[in-house]
């Protein structure tokens, strides 16, 4: 999540909570609705990416057609809506549920490597794979398990809003200063405390895997680890934000920055857990 100094509270906190509110409607619906939010939220933050390396819009919108295709159909295709695994007659994952997924990782791939030949941007490549797997491993969970989505958005939001807020009334040693100025290691450490907590929390009321228990504070730091590397590219690339979408957070990806590494943080473990059960 990007900082901007200056920015008025007020307007961050009324897009924050819409945006959450977007977010928890479309995992409680599930099915082809979510699906399309994914998709959707993937296409734009490939043209942001795309804007902030300068590259020519089309190049953009092939990489959106060709990533957000095959990690929307290969979803399909490998996970449909609505159809769940049936294991000694009851509906679950299982040891074998996630072997496929590998072949959606590859199709997402081989898209996003086309199109970083075709526009002759080793960057767009780069950007489609960065978005697009993240995304399909998104779908896969939403279909193997709601309530999983629901524990990683509680635990990357907690991170953002507790660094956020320990960062600015705390203040201190600076975390690092010549890629995001304003993080700060309290920052750091309040939203670590914050995701364990409320990951642990979650992940009892959800019944999950004792995993998921002891995972939130490191899925904290992987938030935050996504966060510096957006930060690290904008600063590489001299710009302030990857866009202007929503009001007083720049655009989706600053957003979502941190989403990215946990979501598939998130799958992988899950597959360890159906493995090893």
């Amino acid at each position: 999540m990007t900082e901007a100094p200056g920015s008025d509270l007020g307007t961050r906190f009324a897009a924050g909570v819409a945006m959450i509110a977007v977010a928890i409607v479309a995992i409680y619906v599930g099915g082809w609705l979510f699906r399309l939010l994914v998709g959707a939220g993937a296409a734009v933050m490939i043209v942001e990416w795309g804007d902030m390396h300068r590259v020519k819009r089309v190049w953009s919108w092939l990489a959106v057609a060709a990533v957000v295709a095959a990690a929307l159909g290969g979803a399909q295709w490998l996970y449909p809506v609505g159809e769940i695994d049936v294991i000694d007659g009851v509906a679950g994952v299982g040891p074998g549920t996630f072997d496929d997924v590998w072949i959606g990782f590859g199709a997402v791939a081989a898209a996003a490597a086309i199109v970083g030949l075709l526009s002759r941007r080793v960057s767009m490549g780069w950007g489609g794979l960065y978005i697009g797997v993240p995304s399909f491993a998104l779908l896969v969970l939403e279909w193997a398990r709601f309530d999983l989505v629901v524990w990683l958005m509680l635990v990357t939001w907690s991170t953002d809003i507790f660094a956020y807020f320990a960062g600015r009334g705390i203040g201190g040693p600076k975390l690092a200063p010549r890629i995001s100025p304003n993080k700060t290691w309290a920052g750091l450490i309040g939203g670590m405390a914050a995701a364990g907590a409320i990951g642990a929390l979650a992940a009892w009321q959800f019944g999950l895997d004792p995993l998921f228990l002891y995972a939130g504070a490191p899925f904290g730091v992987l938030a935050q680890a996504g966060d510096l590397y957006e930060s690290s590219v904008k600063r590489r690339l001299g710009v302030k934000d990857s866009g202007s979408l929503l009001p007083g957070h720049g655009g989706v990806l600053d957003r979502l920055d941190g989403l990215l590494p946990v979501i598939l943080a998130t799958l992988f473990l899950l597959m360890f857990v159906v493995r090893d059960a």
